[in-house]
């Protein structure tokens, strides 16, 4: 469904939404749910709410389906994730489009967005021809070992709204390069960006059973047959902290394997040889990443005290010149937050914070008039005098508020830094080459930028320490997440 068909409809489009076996159905109690966009607040569409009846059926085919994937070749495997890698980039422009509409983050963010989803595909394309094993020597004379590789079997899947095509190509083209079979559960808030990524799995030629899609409203009831089905071999999530523990402890049940990519509260540390103005910049551009709504944005950013006055000055300006509104309009760089509960959430962490002392230095509210009443818009906001009392020193924020807090020295900002019990991603800028290693290896978080806001790619290993999850996404290690290790012991 392209957005033109979208914005052409008066009566939202019914779409059958569950892919099952090869085959777009309907949910088997006949009930679907509303999908709003967050711009605007209408309705785009309505799709298919499955039931635990649903997800039984697609873990059923996927089960069925896994002899035959499993024991073809890699070469076979791969050329199916290089047709799907050649579609999307066909469809770039649609996709992209969509997921504005839908999601409501800018055109260029979600262009951009979509070549990375497609950087996965094409990635572990490459990937599934590399599997190796190993050979090692035996201290019998008669005897050999032979160590195999082999994939873990179905996979259950849950992926996040706030990259609703990118997190799903992240899951699906790892499991099926290493020979798994997967049923995923999209995020409630952006199933059509899913429906069109299984589309071109399906046009692609990925067989019948091989991935699977349930969209349903409530996530429960899918999640709770992920855990206790005995068909389900391993469990990925990518959400919150709290939702990961419940998949961690539900799969232990059955010993299944997991990997979580959860919460994120990211230090950005500006030391004092810095210059401000570079480092003020690209802290402006990676908060407000996706309205602020990414695991890897900044939610501390410690600034040393000797450049403190410069850096907020420029940082303030940066975020204060952004402009807000629907992700169609030219030169908008802040889309909507995805519901009513972030507002809120925003609003109530300004407040807190402000009750405490820190200073609002620009923004701190509700965008409304100029077309933006009906969406959730919040205006992008520095906060100065943020100290660890405030709910945002410890809370992650997923919006667009940057709290600034002063240091003093090396040691007091890494311990500073460390204080939070997630380890995703952190920031480091500054121009000795020796403090940057140094830092970088005392940081507990599993991705560490220095000088650099971006430190992801499709080749590179993603995740993070703590409570912010388990295993990484991305690079050889994101296709080892998905691979049983099998030891041959061999009498000569």
């Amino acid at each position: 469904m392209s957005i033109g068909e979208l914005q052409r409809r008066e009566v939202p489009r019914a779409v059958d939404s569950l892919y099952i076996d090869g085959a777009w159905r309907p949910a088997s109690t006949g009930a679907s749910f509303p999908v709003t966009d967050p711009t605007t607040g209408a309705v785009l569409a309505t799709v298919s709410d499955g039931s635990t009846a649903d997800v039984r059926a697609a873990l059923t085919a996927a089960e069925n389906a896994f002899a035959d994937w499993s024991s073809r070749t890699a070469y076979e495997r791969s050329q199916r994730l290089y047709e799907a890698h050649q579609l999307m980039l066909e469809r770039a422009e649609d996709l992209a489009k969509l997921m504005t509409t839908e999601q409501g983050k800018p055109i260029r963010a979600a262009r951009t967005e979509v070549a990375y989803a497609a950087d996965y595909l094409i990635w572990f394309a490459e990937e599934a021809k590399r599997v190796y094993g190993q050979t090692i020597p035996s201290a019998r004379a008669d005897q050999r070992f032979i160590v195999l590789r082999q994939p873990v079997g179905v996979v259950g899947a849950v992926t996040p709204w706030n990259y609703p095509i990118s997190m799903i190509t992240r899951k699906v083209a790892p499991a099926l390069a290493a020979g798994c079979t997967i049923v995923l559960k999209a995020a409630e808030q952006t199933p059509l960006c899913a429906v069109e990524v299984f589309r071109i799995l399906h046009e692609a030629g990925v067989p019948a059973g091989v991935a699977n899609l349930v969209t349903a409203q409530d996530p429960r009831p899918i999640g709770e047959e992920f855990m206790i089905n005995p068909a389900v071999g391993k469990i990925t999530f990518t959400g919150s902290t709290e939702v990961g523990k419940m998949f961690a402890r539900g799969a232990a049940d059955q010993m299944k394997r997991v990997s979580m990519e959860l919460g994120g509260h990211a230090p950005f540390i500006v030391f004092e040889d810095a210059d401000p103005v570079h480092a003020a910049k690209g802290a402006a551009l990676v908060k407000v990443l996706n309205t602020g709504q990414a695991c890897i944005c900044p939610n501390r950013i410690y600034v040393h005290r000797s450049i403190s006055e410069r850096f907020v000055e420029v940082l303030t300006q940066r975020i204060a010149a952004l402009k807000a509104g629907s992700g169609f309009v030219d030169g908008v760089s802040v889309g909507p937050l995805i519901d009513r509960d972030a507002l809120d959430r925003m609003e109530r962490q300004v407040s807190d914070a402000v009750a405490k002392g820190a200073v609002v230095a620009t923004g701190g509210s509700r965008l409304t008039g100029e077309g933006l009443d009906e969406g959730y818009f919040f205006q992008p906001t520095v906060l100065t005098g943020v100290t660890e009392e405030m709910d945002i020193y410890r809370e992650e924020t997923f919006g667009p508020i940057a709290p600034v807090i002063v240091f003093d020295d090396e040691d007091e900002v890494v311990a500073m830094a460390n204080d939070t019990t997630y380890g995703l991603a952190s920031y480091i800028y500054t121009e000795s080459f020796s403090r940057a290693l140094r830092t970088a290896e005392r940081l507990r978080f599993g991705m560490v930028g220095i000088n650099d806001i971006n430190p992801t790619a499709a080749a590179a290993p993603f995740g993070g320490m703590k409570q912010s999850g388990l295993g990484r996404e991305g690079a050889r290690q994101g296709l080892d997440e998905y691979l049983e290790t099998k030891l041959l012991g061999i009498s000569v």
